[in-house]
């Protein structure tokens, strides 16, 4: 349960604000049929989260558990610190309209998603908890939950968040689970 709650949380915040939401906006300005997109995303989510969460949980058997605790830590230091730095102006076009919305936006989601802030907490989330389906499933949600809303509020939603101040609570979240894995290892090493 930790795992699904953390990932719905994390994702869900750090997602705020992000390059994809802007990517909801302008596929539902531009196609105006929020379900097939709302279904594109998930799908596209599921897949690229799914990939994620799995290689995050391949990694720890690979590595000694000492060093990856250390790693995990500072990595979600580093995404913490990351997520305070806002997305650039990346231009993300919708595509001929006579590609169909789902396919469109399914693409267009599973692109914008490759290295992401929020794919690269997946595949820590994934490595923290070992736990695939509860991350990508929490994932999912988590990203559902920050652009269904844009579907079908639109822009007048984004204007009204204080979606820095969202950040910078995902920013706090992550930071928070990089110190407290760097402490859990110190302790573990020191006997404590």
């Amino acid at each position: 349960m930790d795992a699904l709650l953390t990932s719905i949380l994390a994702v869900g915040l750090a997602e705020i604000g992000d390059k994809t939401q802007l990517l909801t906006l302008l596929l539902v300005a531009r196609y105006r049929r929020p379900w097939p997109i709302l279904t594109a995303i998930c799908g596209a989510t599921l897949i690229n989260h799914g990939v994620s969460a799995w290689l995050g949980a391949e990694l720890i058997t690979l590595i000694d558990e000492r060093l990856m605790s250390l790693l995990l830590g500072a990595a979600f230091v580093g995404v913490g610190l990351w997520l305070l730095k806002p997305d650039g102006e990346e231009t993300l076009e919708a595509g001929p309209p006579g590609r169909g919305v789902f396919f469109t936006a399914f693409v267009l989601f599973f692109l914008a998603e490759i290295g992401d802030k929020t794919q690269i907490a997946t595949l820590l989330l994934g490595a923290q908890f070992a736990d695939v389906l509860a991350v990508t499933v929490g994932t999912t949600l988590g990203m559902l939950a920050a652009n269904a809303p844009v579907l079908w509020l639109g822009q007048r939603f984004c204007q009204r968040l204080p979606v820095r101040w969202i950040q910078r609570l995902a920013s706090l979240i992550f930071i928070m689970l990089g110190i407290w894995a760097l402490l859990f290892e110190a302790h573990a090493l020191s006997g404590w």
